[in-house]
Formats: C-alpha cells, structure tokens, sequence
C-alpha cells in the first residue's frame, strides 16, 4: 500500500476518527453530528440516520450507521467497538470506522481506532493519543442527562417508527435530544442543534464488521513530517 501518496487523504478523515462525539468535519465533505445521548451498548444492535450538517457552503446531507459489531476486556473493564458507516450523498464517498469504547467514570473514552478508507483495502489504526486540542483521547459523556434539562415526554414519528422519547434540552443551548431506551447504543431517536440536524431511519439488528483485513498502525504525523507537509 502506497502510504505516503496518499497522507493528505488520511490527514482529513483522521478529523472524523479524533472528533466523533463532537461536531465535526471530516474529509471528502463528510460530517458527523454531535452524539449526545445515553450510553447502552448491545453487540449486533445499532442505528442508522439522516444527518443534515449547516455550515459556510450551505447545507449538507449525509447518512450515518452507528452498531456495535463486538466487546473485548481490557484492564478488567468491559469495552464496545463500535462502528460508523459515513455515506456523503454530495460526494458518494463511504468511510467505515470503529472506536473500543471504554468506561470511564461518568463519560467514555475512545482506547482504539480503526478506520477503512475509500480504495484502501487495508485499514489502519490511528492512535487515540492524537487529539492534542484537548490534550486526552476522545471522550464524551455516557449520559446527556448530566448536562441537559429534561423537558418532557413525547412521541416522535420518524422513518424507523413512533418511539415514547424522553425530550432533553442542553444546558448550553447548544440543542435538543429526544432519546429512548427502544434505541441503541446512544438512545438517539432525534436531534435539533445549532450545527447539526440527526433523525433516525432504521434499526439495525445482526450487526457484523465492515472493516476487512489486518489493520496497520498509523502514525499519521510521523507520515506527514517525511511527506513534507506541514
């Protein structure tokens, strides 16, 4: 695999890989959306949603799968890997990734990253020590109700069903979430945000991986010091 012809592709999906549970961009016009919800991890179940993300060139439609494919023991601790399937419709481009899922407290925590590029029938992992703007491995609350106020309770008809949903407001005003516990792993059935629109289309049951082959280490600023960029 010619690595280093391809650093730039890697240097912008590598976005995705290090900001998934935060409002993101990622390479080759995907976008992911702010996950906020409750944290309920079952093997082979997952979901799949439309994802409308605002931004300076307007607005931009993708479709997510999210399921969790395994679990593995590390340290005692009982962690998930969880896999995305991105589709940009602008561009047609599919990204496959998936994070071991951690408990951490009261939040979760990213320990590994595997990600399956488009034309690399390789995939590679990225290391999860990365993400130097906040100085820690990509982490996110477990429960949205420790940031949120609780509104109400309702029923919202999307693509996928009706589901009873607890509807949460964030306490920084930064959105809306309904969640129910019908739905796994984040419980999303609908979001409403500044960045960000997510409404769920499909359950997914019999969840397998789609990242195929032995995956190769990555040191992706290494790569890019001996490419000569920046």
């Amino acid at each position: 695999m010619q690595i280093d012809r391809r650093v730039g592709v890697f240097a912008v999906i590598v976005l995705f890989a290090l900001a998934v549970g935060a409002s993101a961009q990622m390479g080759m016009g995907m976008h992911t959306p702010q996950m906020q919800g409750v944290w309920r991890p079952v093997v082979g179940s997952g979901a799949a949603y439309d994802v409308e993300t605002k931004g300076e060139h307007g607005l931009r439609k993708s479709q997510i799968e999210m399921a969790i494919v395994d679990k593995e023991i590390v340290d005692g601790k009982t962690g998930y890997w969880l896999e995305w399937t991105v589709l940009d419709l602008s561009s047609g481009s599919t990204v496959h990734m998936k994070q071991l899922i951690m408990p951490a407290g009261k939040d979760t925590v990213a320990q590994r990253m595997i990600m399956q590029a488009p034309d690399m029938p390789q995939p590679i992992e990225m290391s999860t020590e990365m993400d130097r703007r906040g100085g820690r491995r990509t982490q996110q609350a477990a429960d949205v109700r420790e940031k949120a106020e609780r509104v109400g309770s309702e029923s919202i008809t999307t693509p996928a069903g009706t589901f009873q949903c607890e509807h949460l407001q964030m306490k920084d005003g930064s959105g809306e979430v309904w969640i129910s516990d019908k739905v796994a792993p984040w419980g999303l059935v609908k979001t409403v945000g500044k960045e960000s629109n997510m409404t769920l289309t499909r359950l997914i049951t019999g969840a397998k991986t789609r990242i195929t082959g032995t995956p190769q280490k990555l040191d992706l600023m290494e790569m890019m010091r001996k490419s000569g960029k920046p």
